[in-house]
């Protein structure tokens, strides 16, 4: 079995000759010195430490998995051999501080590090990623909630990475649904609260990684509206500052389909101690903080996960042979490698176009971020907030599903041999299935795109983002002109759904998965073509032999998509419901 290696030069080459990110960040004051060479300096360390410490501990996580036991009335996780070893190294290095600031212990360092560091830990190994997975959303809703109280007590052990933290939304009754949240927070005279409810699914909310746990837990005062606008925030630590243990228990840990390095526990807050983060009653504000945050996380783990399949099935093509390929002129052989058959070809070149691609959007989008926090202009913020709210459901829910469907994809290649747990290929499956439901499901990225971001403005804002993508193309090159067709083309039905949806409530909703995979192949088409300029201007690239496959690739089988998903979408638009 082959163990993931993150590829740092392709990594390289995108954030440096395709995004030219290193110059769009130093002209920003707080990046002035982060130039190639240290964004290179950090991609190969951090590639080193997702290959050569986390990768190994991958198939014990899956196998002997996390184990759960009952010690005196509390549940207690164990987490799988080496795991605590390799988190402490991992803080203690400094990696979960990347991107924060240098006053809470952190680095200062762009958001885009701190993105290429989670797409290489997820891939080596998603279960012991999703411990630290939430740090860096849970700092930035402590940083710009929580009292100045609070922050002095755990932004910077959260900012560090000394203590992880859980972001506590679901209940039993409660999946998406936030509204119907029944955890209850009363008031005590010391201005703490009293915590009780039980909360579900919640990734990491009892392990042996850190010293301490901080949940940030939703929950209603007695006196609050119901619904959603009734929700606030809280932070309930697993450990008190005085030293004893807060009253949450882990009642149990879900038997998963994957996933089994990491802990989804049942969590019951038995009146456990909790502060308020942020204002009564606007709890969801500062958890969309973290949500949004993690989205782009998720998207990140199904690019990492994409590709770790894609580089086991690849390895396995050029070893196995199997018949015959349809090549003439060859020195006869008894059989071929597998990756000469043209069906497995179109497999491989498939997935690995989607990473690509992928990189290219996920990369922009954290650039953008940081765009949006450190640039001087008011406008270009707003320009790159546009982004991020528009573009990250898209990142979320396509690449989400391109690494499960990708990944079984990738299954095939092995024949029957995918199928056994030996090389590895089956646990991707299953380990990547999950990142299609948390942190919002892909459907309701869908309804976020098209209903909540596209629609209010006619429209308007999604066009105006891709015509600033087809500046400077030349209609004259037919790939520049079969871009344009598309952002042409998706403007005119968006327009039109814009104004059928007005009487038909349930229109928007029916069309809004085929909508955001129309958007996602667009924004694939354009992530190629800045792809296919830089192979085109930098000698050197890692090859353009590298890149004219799984080009190839999205011509033949990933941008006709477009047309299909227009297709389904006017059909409903003159068929009515």
């Amino acid at each position: 079995m082959n163990a993931y290696q993150p590829c740092t030069d392709d990594m390289a080459f995108i954030l440096t000759q395709v995004l030219q990110a290193p110059a769009q960040l130093q002209a920003l004051p707080a990046f002035a010195e982060v130039d190639a060479d240290l964004m290179r300096q950090v991609l190969d360390e951090a590639g080193k430490f997702a290959g050569e410490v986390v990768a190994p501990l991958n198939r014990d996580g899956d196998e002997i998995g996390v184990q759960f036991a009952n010690v005196d009335g509390r549940g207690v996780v164990t987490m799988p051999p080496g795991f605590k070893d390799a988190y402490q190294s991992f803080w203690q290095s400094g990696w979960p501080a990347l991107a924060c600031a240098t006053e809470d212990g952190g680095q200062g360092l762009p958001a885009v590090l701190e993105a290429t560091l989670y797409e290489m830990l997820s891939a080596s190994n998603h279960g012991w990623t999703m411990a630290p997975g939430l740090l860096h959303g849970a700092y930035e809703c402590i940083k710009h909630h929580a009292s100045e109280a609070l922050k002095a007590r755990y932004l910077e052990k959260v900012a560090t990475g000394e203590w992880l933290a859980t972001m506590c939304l679901t209940e039993p009754h409660a999946g998406s649904d936030l509204g119907l949240v029944r955890t209850k927070a009363v008031a005590q005279a010391d201005g703490s609260y009293q915590l009780s409810g039980t909360k579900i699914f919640i990734s990491g909310g009892e392990h042996d990684l850190s010293g301490n746990i901080v949940h940030l837990v939703l929950a209603r005062l007695p006196d609050a509206p119901p619904g959603p606008k009734g929700l606030s925030l809280f932070l309930a630590p697993k450990v008190m500052p005085e030293g004893t243990l807060n009253a949450v228990f882990c009642e149990r840990i879900e038997e998963k389909m994957g996933l089994h390095g990491s802990p989804t526990c049942v969590m019951r807050f038995d009146a456990a101690t909790g502060w308020l983060v942020g204002e009564p009653g606007r709890g969801l504000n500062a958890m969309f903080v973290m949500m949004n945050a993690a989205r782009l996380h998720v998207a990140l783990q199904g690019i990492g996960l994409l590709d770790a399949a894609w580089q086991k099935a690849d390895a396995y093509s050029k070893e196995r042979r199997q018949m015959r390929a349809p090549v003439r002129g060859k020195t006869p052989v008894e059989a071929d490698l597998i990756c000469e058959h043209p069906a497995m070809r179109r497999i491989l070149n498939t997935q690995r176009a989607w990473v690509d691609g992928g990189r290219v959007l996920a990369y922009r989008t954290a650039v953008e971020l940081d765009m949006a926090k450190h640039h001087p202009e008011a406008a270009r913020q707003q320009l790159a907030q546009q982004w991020c709210s528009l573009v990250t459901p898209v990142l979320k829910s396509a690449w989400t599903a391109q690494a499960f469907n990708g990944s079984s994809e990738c299954l095939q290649v092995f024949g029957g041999h995918g199928y056994v747990r030996e090389w590895g290929i089956e646990q991707i499956v299953r380990d990547s299935r999950v990142s299609m439901i948390y942190e919002g499901t892909n459907e309701i990225q869908a309804i976020d795109l098209l209903v909540r971001k596209v629609l209010p403005d006619g429209g308007a804002g999604l066009a105006a983002l891709l015509q600033s993508l087809c500046e400077g193309l030349d209609p004259q090159v037919a790939a520049h002109a079969a871009f344009m067709r598309q952002v042409t083309e998706l403007g005119q039905l968006t327009s039109a759904l814009a104004v059928a949806a007005k009487p038909n409530a349930e229109l928007a909703y029916w069309v809004a998965d085929d909508y955001l995979r129309a958007v996602a192949v667009t924004l694939m088409a354009w992530a190629w073509l800045q792809i296919n300029r830089a192979v085109a201007a930098d000698a050197s690239s890692p090859g353009p032999a590298r890149w004219l496959e799984p080009a190839s690739a999205v011509r033949h089988w990933v941008l006709p998509e477009f047309d299909m998903r227009l297709a389904i979408i006017q059909a409903r638009l003159t068929g009515g419901a």
